[in-house]
């Protein structure tokens, strides 16, 4: 049976002040009417129903991940003790989906991505679960065609084509991590790449076979987890050996290891990863000046600018060009949007100055 699992453990500190530490990006809404990681879960429906969709967060987001996604069972928010990248992340799961379904298919998704349409999304879906029926020892990844030579995304190299679908569909020849921007201008012009956009599916027996045969450091620690989910004593194992697992990606663990087995299907769909401010002029558009504009705001003389306002508060601008402008009920942020490294530094100053409040 086709089950999602949700990654819901990042910290988004990109959006701040939006972001907080109690609140990271998959809370926030980017678009329309729901948060992301409401979108996330409502993006696997139907073909996949609340009772076979997991959340795999943070203790510090449990609590409002079972608010925002209220559908969902409360023991199927998995909870980890600490964050240990994708790789802990998705055996962990693994073992929870196998303890009730040996048969268990895996759609991977991080929670923080703006997908449409979902009906794109689902057919995508759809055909990797074909092609693991079809052979079960495939790892199918979904490769997203790069608009434009990003050096912030990992790059997929496709080989030989596999089938002949709506959703063409290739073996992997190489894993490239973030290129630099030569490298990625290479990369688009030869069409051979695609960006790695996170999203996998697989048998879950088979993902966990492979952590044994790749990174036994992981598998047997979620071995010694493993017999607590029948006894219901799983967290106090998790909280022993969860923290002693690498924090590794499953990219780096498995998949560039098994390669021989990964496939990487040509994603259909409209795909951001909504890495920082600077993704709302691709999800909003813009006025004749190039401001992005979403709340409410009064622009005169104004230029190229980024402004957002999460309540019923004007923003006015003024002769300004080129400015990041996010106002919220305790805390606004003015910033040039050519700085994007910028909103990392302003986090580590207050931290410095004893401002964590405000985090």
């Amino acid at each position: 049976m086709l089950h999602a699992v949700i990654m819901a453990g990042g910290s988004g500190t990109r959006f701040w002040p939006q972001s907080r530490r109690e609140l990271p990006k998959q809370f926030l809404r980017m678009t329309g009417n729901q948060t992301l990681i409401q979108q996330t879960a409502d993006r696997c429906q139907p073909a996949i129903s609340p009772e076979h969709i997991w959340v795999v967060t943070g203790a510090a987001h449990a609590v409002e991940t079972a608010r925002q996604l209220s559908n969902i069972p409360g023991n199927q928010i998995l909870v980890e003790p600490c964050g240990r990248n994708t790789a802990p992340c998705i055996g962990l799961a693994a073992i929870e989906l196998l303890a009730s379904d040996p048969n268990a298919i895996m759609l991977v998704t991080p929670a923080d991505h703006v997908i449409s349409p979902n009906e794109k999304f689902q057919q995508a879906v759809a055909q990797a679960v074909s092609l693991i029926e079809a052979e079960p020892s495939t790892f199918v990844l979904f490769g997203v065609e790069p608009t434009y030579p990003s050096t912030g995304f990992g790059y997929i190299q496709r080989g030989e084509r596999l089938v002949t679908t709506s959703c063409p569909t290739y073996r992997v020849k190489s894993f490239n991590e973030k290129p630099n921007q030569l490298t990625a201008a290479r990369f688009m012009a030869t069409s051979e790449y695609y960006w790695n956009c996170g999203i996998f599916v697989w048998r879950a027996q088979t993902i966990l076979d492979a952590l044994k045969k790749f990174s036994p450091e992981i598998f047997d620690r979620l071995e010694k987890i493993r017999p607590g989910i029948q006894t219901g004593h799983a967290q106090v194992l998790l909280e022993r050996e969860f923290p002693l697992m690498p924090s590794i990606s499953i990219d780096y663990a498995v998949l560039e290891k098994a390669a021989d087995q990964v496939c990487v299907l040509e994603a259909p769909f409209e795909w951001d990863d909504v890495g920082s401010w600077q993704a709302l002029p691709r999800l909003f558009p813009t006025d004749g000046d190039g401001n992005t504009i979403d709340g409410l705001c009064c622009s005169v003389d104004s230029s190229g600018c980024i402004v957002r306002s999460d309540a019923e508060h004007l923003i006015a601008t003024i002769g300004v060009k080129d400015l990041i402008i996010v106002h919220t009920a305790t805390a606004t942020l003015v910033a040039d949007k050519r700085d994007e490294g910028a909103i990392k530094k302003l986090i580590a100053e207050l931290e410095k100055r004893g401002l964590t409040a405000y985090l």
